[in-house]
C-alpha cells in the first residue's frame, strides 16, 4: 500500500516521536509499503491534499497534535484510514484528569488526584501529604514530571509547569513498582515490570535511554496478579473506548494493590519502548507488529 507515516510535529515530544518514526519507516518498506513521511513541523496544513494520496496513514505523533485526536479527526474527515484510537478516546486518555474520572466511574482503582487549570498560588498546599507527583494533564512520556517531597519542591515545579502554559494534575505517589500491559486487538499482552535505576522512577531519562531502566518481560509476578494487570488494562482501554492498541501504566504496591496511572493511545515505538517488548514475548516480531496494527486500522475503517 501507499502509507503516510505522521511524524515530527510541534509538541515537546517531536524527538521521540521521530526516534521512533525512522524504526516504523524501516519495517513498513520491509513489508513491502511505499512510505511517505508527513512531519507536521509547524502546522497541519496540507494534510488532507497528501493523505488523500495514500492508502492508510500510520501515527506516531506523541503529545499534541496526534495524541489529543487533532489528527485521527482530520484523517476521518479526509477519508483515510489510520490506526489505533479515534478522535474521542485520544481525546479523552490524554487528558488525565478526565481519563481518572473514567476509571473512577467504571470500578478502575487510580490515586486522587487534583486538576490544575491554572496556577493555585505558591502557597497552595494539596489535600493529601507529600510526596507527590505533579506533571502536565495534557502531556506523555514523562516530560515535565516533578516528584515533590516539599512545599518549597512543590511551589518550584507549578512554576516551570505553568511557564510553559496548558494545565497541570497533582496525585499523591504510591509506593511500589511500576508495571505496564498493552492491548492489541481484544487481547492483554504480558504486562512488564519497571525498575528505574537512575531517578528512582520511570523519568523520561529512563524512558529513552538504553540502560537506564530495567524492563522484565514477562513481569515476574504471580498468575493471578498477572492476569489482574491485564484485566485491568483492557477494562481501561474499553472504558476510554479505545480501539486497535493502547499501553496502561500502573502501580503496585507492597499489599498488592494495583493503581491505574494512565493510558497511552500511540504507544513509543523506539528501540527501547515497551509496547513492542510485550509484543515480541507472544512471539510477534516489530515487523508483524506494525502488520497488525494496520490490518486492525483497515478493518476499523471498513466497518
Amino acid at each position: 500500500m501507499r502509507i503516510l507515516l505522521v511524524a515530527g510535529g510541534w509538541s515537546s515530544e517531536r524527538a521521540v516521536s521521530l526516534s521512533g518514526a525512522k524504526g516504523i519507516h524501516a519495517a513498513l518498506e520491509r513489508l513491502g509499503h511505499d512510505v511517505t513521511l508527513y512531519d507536521p513541523e509547524h502546522s497541519l496544513t496540507g494534510l488532507f491534499e497528501v493523505a488523500r494520496k495514500h492508502d492508510f496513514a500510520f501515527i506516531n505523533l506523541h503529545g499534541q497534535p496526534g495524541e489529543d485526536g487533532l489528527v485521527q479527526a482530520l484523517l476521518e474527515t479526509a477519508g483515510v484510514p489510520y490506526q489505533g484510537a479515534g478522535p474521542a478516546g485520544s481525546f479523552l486518555a490524554l487528558n488525565k484528569a478526565a481519563a481518572k474520572q473514567i476509571f473512577v466511574d467504571r470500578g478502575l482503582p487510580t490515586p486522587e488526584w487534583v486538576f490544575l487549570p491554572a496556577h493555585p498560588g505558591k502557597e497552595w498546599v494539596p489535600p493529601f501529604t507529600f510526596p507527590a507527583f505533579i506533571k502536565s494533564n495534557n502531556g506523555g512520556s514523562s516530560l515535565a514530571l516533578h516528584r515533590v517531597t516539599t512545599q518549597e519542591e512543590l511551589a518550584a515545579a507549578l512554576d516551570e509547569l505553568f511557564a510553559k502554559g496548558g494545565e497541570a494534575i497533582i496525585e499523591p505517589a504510591v509506593d511500589g513498582v511500576e508495571v505496564t500491559c498493552g492491548v492489541l486487538g481484544e487481547e492483554a499482552l504480558p504486562p512488564i515490570l519497571i525498575r528505574p535505576l537512575g531517578a528512582g522512577f520511570f523519568d523520561y531519562e529512563s524512558k529513552y535511554t538504553p540502560g537506564q531502566a530495567e524492563e522484565v518481560c514477562p513481569a515476574p509476578l504471580p498468575d493471578e496478579m498477572t492476569e489482574r494487570v491485564r484485566e485491568y488494562a483492557l477494562r481501561a482501554h474499553h472504558a476510554l473506548g479505545l480501539r486497535g492498541y493502547s499501553r496502561a501504566d500502573f502501580i503496585l504496591t507492597p499489599a498488592g494493590e494495583l493503581s491505574l496511572l494512565e493510558v497511552n493511545t500511540l504507544p513509543g515505538m523506539t528501540a527501547t519502548s515497551l509496547l513492542p517488548q510485550e509484543a515480541a514475548a507472544v512471539g510477534l516480531s516489530f515487523d508483524q507488529l506494525i502488520a497488525r496494527l494496520i490490518e486492525l486500522g483497515m478493518a476499523a475503517h471498513s466497518s
